[in-house]
Formats: structure tokens, C-alpha cells, sequence
């Protein structure tokens, strides 16, 4: 996955300065907003849970977040090109799932603490839909890599609720001894659609939707991926 990586950065590199783009107008742009993570369903996670005889619909939730994103790209007129570095980071909230037990199956829901971060590099394409007046309207998609992390995420308490209604504590074992800490690195790609606004000459004032995802990365014994979707404010300047 290194020599993936490696191999991304200088194919963005290459791209970004090849000999069209220099007829190219370059630009850098910056933009910050909120992320919304959706909650993801991970796949084999009875290795987290061996005192249960099985565990079905498991599914781990997020809280809203921040997502930065930076970018290195060249203007050919009706479409753009470019390198982008991202940032995203989100509070890991809950785990629930269905549990078989002796006595039938059960909700365990876990509320959790910790932060999940995800540093992206994409290659990104954007056709730019000219409306008039400077203001263009540009769907994107991208496709790259991605480091996903989960920093001290712990469990703040922990409900099996049964099939009579009846709720209690439950102790997870090893996953309330001490904090997970996870680093994987993945594939990542995202879609979206923007709208850029001329505020002075070459700046360009960009509102954005962005949706990014990965795909699936082991979490310890699980499987699983992340989607989010983001709201986004930020500046283009050509130079």
C-alpha cells in the first residue's frame, strides 16, 4: 500500500505539470465544512464478541464533524484537473447490534467515545457547466487513496436489552480493559457537485457537496467501510 501511495503522489505530480498543462491556468484552492458520517455496518465483528453464539445487523454510528480539503489543479477552460489533500474527523458515538444469547436474540447497544480521522489524496476531474456572469456549476468525481484512523475509542457503557423488554449491563471484556487504536489504509473515492461564484479577478468563492466513501478495510477482526457526506465553503485563486 506504500508504493500505492507513492505511485498516486507522483502520477498527481506528473499530471499537474505534463506539458498541456502549462496552456493550463493553475489554481490552489482551500475549503473547510461539515461532515455527516453515515453509520456503517461491520461485517464479522463476533471476533469482538465470542461470549455470544452469534451477532447480526451490527452497525457503528458517528457524530457530525470537520473536513478540510486542499488542492493543486489546472484549468483547461470547460474542465479541471487536480491533485487534493483532505482531512475529515468525526466522533465514534455507538455500536448496536443483534446478539443471540441463551435467551434468544437481544439489541446490545454500546456507547462509545474516541475520533475517527481520515487523511485522503484524490485525483479529482470537474466539468464546469458555464451559467453566465463568471458563475459555473461543476460536477466532480475522484478517486485515490485513504488513511483511516480511530484514536482512544472506548466504551462509556454498554445494554443488552431482551426479547421480554428487560435491559442490563453488559461487560464486553476486552473492549472495555483500554482504548482501541486503529490505523488502515485503503482505496477512497467521492462524487459531488458545486457551484463557483467570481468575487475579484481570478477568485472564485466555491459552495460545494461533497460525498466521499472507502472501500471495505479490516478493523482489527472486522471488516467494514466509511461513507460521509459534506457541506463545504472555500476559495479558488488562478494563477
Amino acid at each position: 500500500m506504500k508504493k500505492a501511495i507513492s505511485l498516486l503522489a507522483v502520477f498527481l505530480v506528473a499530471v499537474m505539470w505534463a506539458a498541456p498543462g502549462f496552456s493550463a491556468d493553475k489554481y490552489v484552492s482551500g475549503n473547510i465544512g461539515i461532515s455527516w458520517m453515515s453509520d456503517t455496518e461491520v461485517d464479522d465483528i463476533i471476533g469482538y464478541l465470542p461470549e455470544y453464539q452469534g451477532v447480526s445487523d451490527a452497525e457503528l454510528g458517528f457524530g457530525s464533524g470537520l473536513t478540510l480539503l486542499g488542492a493543486l489543479g489546472c484549468d483547461y477552460g470547460d474542465y479541471r484537473v487536480e491533485g487534493e489533500l483532505g482531512y475529515q474527523s468525526n466522533d465514534v458515538d455507538e455500536l448496536t447490534a443483534n446478539v443471540y444469547c441463551r435467551r434468544g436474540e437481544a439489541d446490545l447497544d454500546v456507547d462509545l467515545e474516541g475520533d475517527v480521522t481520515i487523511l485522503s489524496l484524490l485525483m479529482n476531474g470537474y466539468y464546469d457547466i458555464h451559467l453566465g456572469g463568471g458563475v459555473e456549476l461543476s460536477p466532480t468525481v475522484g478517486v485515490g487513496i485513504a488513511q483511516v484512523s480511530m484514536d482512544d475509542v472506548g466504551v462509556n457503557s454498554a445494554t443488552l436489552t431482551c426479547p421480554d423488554g428487560d435491559s442490563s449491563p453488559v461487560d464486553l471484556g476486552d473492549l472495555e480493559d483500554g482504548n482501541l487504536d486503529i490505523n488502515e489504509v485503503t482505496f477512497a473515492y467521492q462524487a459531488g457537485i458545486g457551484v463557483g461564484i467570481p468575487v475579484a479577478d481570478n477568485i472564485m468563492l466555491d459552495a460545494r457537496y461533497r460525498y466521499f466513501a472507502t472501500t471495505d478495510f479490516t478493523m482489527l477482526v472486522a471488516n467494514t467501510n466509511l461513507e460521509s457526506h459534506s457541506g463545504l465553503l472555500g476559495l479558488r485563486v488562478m494563477f
